[in-house]
C-alpha cells in the first residue's frame, strides 16, 4: 500500500465513510496476491536456506554482528544457504558471512520509515522487497531449514516466537532453533519457565523446541547434528 492509498483511508476514516475504507481493503488483496507469488516463485528457484534473525541497530563492531558474520561464513562453508531480512546490522553481518564464504546470500527485506535500508552483501539476484510483514514471515518460515536468532528487539522476538508457535503447534516441520548468546536469553527462558510452564500454558517438552549457545561452532554444530541424524542434506 502506498502513501496515496493510505492517505485515502484516513480520509474515508474521518469521513466514516465504510464503503470507500472496504474499497481500499479489498483492493489491498491484490497487493498480498502478488507479494505472496513474487516470493513464492523466486525463492523455489533458490531453495531452502538457513534463517538468520537479530537487530538492524547492531554495529559492526557489536560482538553479536562478528559472531553472526562468523556462522552465517561457517554454515556457508557446510553447504547451506543463508536468508535474513535484508537490511543493517545482524541480517548485514548474515549475509555478508555468506557473501565472503562464496555461498548463496538472500535478502527479505521490508519496507519501513527508518532502518530497514537493503544491505551489499545481497545477492543480485535473490533479492526481495515486501510492504507486509506477515507475507515476509511467511517466506522466512516456508524456505528456512533452520533458525538462528541473535539478540535483537520487538521484530526478532515477533520472529523467534512465530517460529516457536508453528513447530509447536504442527503446522510446520521441526526444525533447529538455535538463540545465540546466553547472556541476553537466558532472563527470557527463566521467565518462560517460571511463569508460561508452572502456569501450565505450555508444556515440558515445548522447551525442547529451542537450543540456547554462546559459539559459533556450537550453532553449526546443532544445525549439522539435526541432519545428521535424520539422514537429510541442505536442499541446494
Amino acid at each position: 500500500m502506498n502513501q496515496q492509498d493510505e492517505r485515502k483511508i484516513r480520509k474515508a476514516f474521518k469521513s466514516k465513510n465504510w464503503n470507500e475504507i472496504k474499497t481500499q481493503d479489498s483492493w489491498a488483496v491484490f497487493k498480498i496476491m502478488a507479494e505472496f507469488v513474487e516470493g513464492f516463485e523466486k525463492l523455489a528457484r533458490i531453495g531452502p536456506c538457513v534463517a538468520i534473525f537479530g537487530s538492524a541497530r547492531s554495529k559492526p563492531d557489536n560482538k553479536y554482528y562478528r559472531l553472526a558474520e562468523e556462522i552465517a561464513y561457517l554454515l556457508t562453508k557446510k553447504g547451506f544457504g543463508i536468508i535474513t531480512g535484508g537490511g543493517p546490522g545482524i541480517m548485514e553481518a548474515g549475509n555478508k558471512g555468506a557473501h565472503f564464504a562464496g555461498g548463496k546470500s538472500v535478502g527479505v527485506n521490508i519496507e519501513l520509515p527508518f532502518e530497514q535500508y537493503p544491505n551489499p552483501f545481497i545477492d543480485p539476484d535473490k533479492y526481495l522487497e515486501f510492504d507486509y510483514f506477515f507475507v515476509r514471515k511467511v517466506m522466512f518460515m516456508r524456505y528456512s531449514q533452520g533458525y538462528i536468532v541473535l539478540p535483537g528487539g520487538f521484530g526478532t522476538m515477533d520472529e523467534l516466537f512465530e517460529a516457536i508457535t508453528l513447530i509447536q503447534t504442527q503446522k510446520l516441520v521441526k526444525f533447529p532453533i538455535v538463540m545465540v548468546g546466553k547472556e541476553y536469553w537466558e532472563g527470557l527462558i527463566v521467565w518462560i519457565k517460571q511463569r508460561m510452564l508452572e502456569a501450565q500454558n505450555i508444556k515440558e517438552e515445548d522447551l525442547d523446541i529451542f537450543q540456547l549457545v554462546d559459539t559459533a561452532e556450537e550453532t553449526v554444530g546443532i544445525i549439522e547434528e539435526f541432519y545428521k541424524k535424520y539422514a537429510l542434506k541442505p536442499n541446494f
